[in-house]
């Protein structure tokens, strides 16, 4: 009897997990939402620029993605690129309907109706300050501590994604993340940063 575990491919944890979709599941949908959640969610407000719509789009998204799931081809895509697409067309369907034509002419007479005599400039110095600060801890990374955190945060992929795209073992960007993290939090506890 084998006393070590057998690892898996991330391509068969995806198709066990698609498997199981298609076999009703739910467990299946919580590990894929609880792995994809945040990506869906911010690939949706990149596009629809508001936090409460892309928080239903991002529920109804999953909705499809579970009514949708015999739709998915393993062959056209990966797991996460089909997730991705699936919650891009979810917020294009929204920007194009008649409710996310009302929203966008209402954020912009909102933006319209607020004057700069209305804005806080203390709220906005100490924006830029920590904007600064970031800056600087960025700048003190490595080029592969600054490309995992630029991937995992500008563009919201996981962290399996960011191996996939760098081709880098997951072990590998799973370090490198926590490391320029840890790095970036011992800096921006000096002194020099705490002043910005």
């Amino acid at each position: 009897m084998n006393r070590y575990p057998i690892i898996r491919t991330q391509a068969e944890e995806e198709r066990d997990l698609v498997r199981r979709l298609k076999e009703r599941d739910s467990h299946a949908m919580a590990e894929i939402y609880s792995l994809y959640g945040r990506l869906v969610y911010i690939r949706i407000l990149r596009i629809v620029r508001n936090q409460s719509i892309a928080e239903d789009l991002t529920q109804e998204t999953f909705l499809r993605i579970w009514n949708g799931v015999r739709s998915y081809d393993e062959e056209r895509a990966g797991l996460g690129t089909w997730i991705a697409a699936v919650a891009r067309n979810q917020a294009i369907d929204y920007l194009r309907s008649g409710g996310g034509r009302m929203a966008r002419k209402e954020d912009r007479l909102g933006t319209v109706e607020r004057s700069a005599a209305y804005s806080d400039p203390v709220a906005g110095i100490c924006n830029l300050d920590r904007t600064r600060a970031l800056s600087l801890a960025l700048k003190g990374l490595t080029a592969k501590q600054r490309v995992v955190i630029d991937l995992s945060y500008r563009e919201g992929l996981s962290q399996a994604e960011i191996a996939g795209r760098l081709r880098q073992p997951l072990g590998t960007v799973k370090t490198r993340v926590r490391t320029a993290l840890q790095s970036m939090r011992a800096r921006l506890v000096q002194p020099e940063y705490a002043a910005l």
